[in-house]
């Protein structure tokens, strides 16, 4: 004689109501917590009575299905779908509630840390070239002044050939306009044509190395005066304002045409530190989300699914405890046929069951009402009991889970069976 073990059975004897209450609790104030960090992210992109409606539909439902998942025994699949859909949408709307919430205290600071690490890099790449651009505008300063004291002291100085190639340019730049005289300022010594060209060109080869010093200090200002926890609006303006000041070109002539890359100048699109609307959170948050995640995104998105995971796990598991299970529904159905109240229907019942042979708890088929012999009849059918004989007698053997169930359904009198009691 074998039975099926019932464990729903062995389990509402266990579990005190008291605590299944607690579970039941728990699920409905996470289920509220889920609700609002839900309401919050719908109304960064809806409106908030939409919002309210929406979320509101969503966390009723997936509460609901829970517990219908624990109580149904069919058409589990179409309800898991259901729930799974659900918390999709509720996962992803919680989440961008949870990183606007985190990145509200903490994505301007590492955005504006991030920016100033970018304008340190990129000014420093600046203030090199400009400093090898000073340093040769240096020398092609005072080789033209010793140029200059050269023409008007001997001349001639235009016909030599130079291996700098910015001076080169000057001698041939100097000779090309003493040519275009008459002859009557001819080459020689002394303060001609040629002595003011020169003169000419080591003021404006001054001029341009002044220009570079300056851009250089300004770099260096900005250095010193930048912090790390600047709003990303100031830090790139402060920046354009020595950047764009940057002679490039005289930079260039000075390293005599030499190609060089300028630094990129960062975009404030790659640095906003705030947004200005609800949408924009919405989209920034699932784009940092798929391009480049960090711990802030994995913990949003951890914390949300957490969330709706544990609602799920309480209510389903504190439903049919609350609610009662499959057997407890069966007692009352069984109690309804006869027209009792369900303890005292159990009540008869437990005082017809007699040991067997086995010390198994037995009761005698003709001695069954009509609402014990349905119950009965079920319980054999779900292999939680079994019909023998014993002296030509048909019997019904209880399995022990069924038997506690019924023993713990009277463990808290209700006020029909005291009165019955009393009479």
């Amino acid at each position: 004689m074998a039975f099926v073990s019932s464990a729903p059975s062995a389990e509402l004897v266990t579990v005190s109501r008291p605590m299944v209450k607690a579970l039941f609790a728990a699920s409905c104030m996470l289920a509220v917590v889920s609700w609002y960090t839900t309401f919050q992210g719908m109304s960064l992109y809806l409106s908030g009575w939409f919002s309210i409606l929406a979320s509101l539909g969503i966390q009723t439902a997936l509460v609901l299905v829970a517990w219908l998942i624990g109580f149904s025994r069919t058409r589990k699949g179409l309800l898991v779908a259901v729930y799974a859909i659900t918390a999709l949408v509720s996962i992803a709307f919680s989440y961008v509630s949870l990183y606007t919430w985190f990145s509200a205290r903490e994505r301007p600071a590492s955005v504006e840390r991030r920016l100033y690490d970018v304008l340190t890099r990129t000014s420093g790449q600046a203030e090199a070239t400009l400093t090898s651009a000073i340093d040769e505008q240096q020398k092609h300063v005072l080789a033209l002044g010793e140029m200059t004291g050269a023409e008007r002291s001997v001349g001639h100085i235009s016909r030599a050939e130079d291996s700098d190639p910015y001076l080169a340019g000057i001698r041939a730049a100097v000779a090309r306009e003493g040519q275009t005289y008459s002859q009557d300022y001819r080459e020689g010594s002394g303060e001609g044509v040629r002595y003011s060209a020169f003169d000419r060109y080591t003021q404006l080869a001054r001029q341009s190395l002044q220009r570079l010093e300056t851009a250089r200090t300004g770099l260096t200002a900005f250095r010193a005066q930048a912090r790390p926890l600047d709003p990303t609006d100031t830090q790139l303006k402060s920046f354009h304002q020595v950047y764009d000041a940057i002679p490039w070109t005289d930079a260039e002539q000075a390293l005599h045409g030499a190609h060089f890359e300028k630094p990129a100048v960062p975009a404030y699109a790659d640095f906003v530190d705030r947004t200005v609307s609800g949408q924009e959170d919405l989209l920034v948050a699932f784009q940092e989300l798929v391009s480049a995640p960090t711990p802030r995104h994995i913990l949003a998105l951890a914390l949300a699914a957490f969330i709706d995971i544990i609602v799920f796990l309480l209510a389903w598991s504190s439903g049919p405890f609350f609610f009662g299970g499959p057997e407890q529904r069966w007692l009352l159905s069984a109690a309804a046929i006869d027209a009792l109240d369900p303890q005292i229907f159990v009540r008869t019942f437990l005082r017809k069951l007699t040991p067997c042979a086995r010390g198994m708890a037995s009761v005698d088929a003709a001695t069954l009402s009509p609402g014990e012999q349905q119950l009965c009849l079920l319980l054999s059918s779900r292999k939680l009991a079994v019909i023998g004989d014993q002296e030509g007698r048909q019997l019904y053997l209880l399995e022990p889970g069924i038997h506690e169930l019924l023993m713990e359904a009277l463990s808290h009198p209700n006020f029909p069976l005291r009165a019955a009691a009393a009479r």
